[in-house]
This record gives structure tokens, sequence and C-alpha cells, in this order.
């Protein structure tokens, strides 16, 4: 029996990881707008894509690196939150009303 050298050994050992999904820059760039424009959550926009929240979150912060704020007063940033967290309220409203709309409809036709 042959001795292997430990650097053979441990290439012939070593598992590829399996690679992750790829994902379009066009793709991200929405999630991130979802998050960042819309005021949704990372869990919220992560969930609704499919993609994990750690690379949500690694794109949020890619986007903020490679576009820092002009403005980032507290008065701002405030008004800015609470405008997002409303969108989203509003936006949410309007997709269930449109839901029990389409289901009355198809109860009475």
């Amino acid at each position: 029996m042959r001795a292997a050298s430990p650097e053979r050994s441990r290439d012939e050992t070593r598992r590829k990881l399996p690679t992750g999904k790829r994902y379009t820059r066009e793709f991200k760039a929405e999630a991130v707008r979802q998050v960042l424009e819309r005021g949704a959550s990372v869990k919220q926009v992560a969930t609704r894509l499919g993609v994990s929240t750690w690379s949500l979150h690694r794109w949020v912060r890619e986007r903020h690196a490679s576009h820092p704020a002009v403005d980032t007063s507290p008065e701002h940033s405030s008004e800015i939150q609470w405008l997002r967290a409303e969108l989203l309220r509003v936006t949410e409203e309007r997709d269930m009303l449109e839901k029990a709309a389409a289901y009355f409809a198809k109860q009475a036709g």
C-alpha cells in the first residue's frame, strides 16, 4: 500500500461546497428597492421572493456602500421610515381588498 502525501489526501477528500443560486443584478436591485423604498422588512421580502434573509441583508449593505444617502438627518429619516411603513400598510390593504373583490365576484358569478 502506498502512503499518500498530505497534499494529495487533502485535495482528494476536500469536498466542493454547493454553489448557491445566482440572481441577476435586476432581481437583486428590485429586492433591495422593496426593502429601502417600500419599507418592507427584509424577512417579508426574502420570504416573498424565495431568497435567504442573509443574502438580502448583504445586498442591502452593498447598496448602502455603493450609494451613500444624501440626507441622513434624524427628521428626514424618521419621516421616511413612517412614510415607508404607511405605504406598506396601504399596499397590503389594497392587496387584501383586491383578493376580497375577486373572491366575492367568483361567488356571485
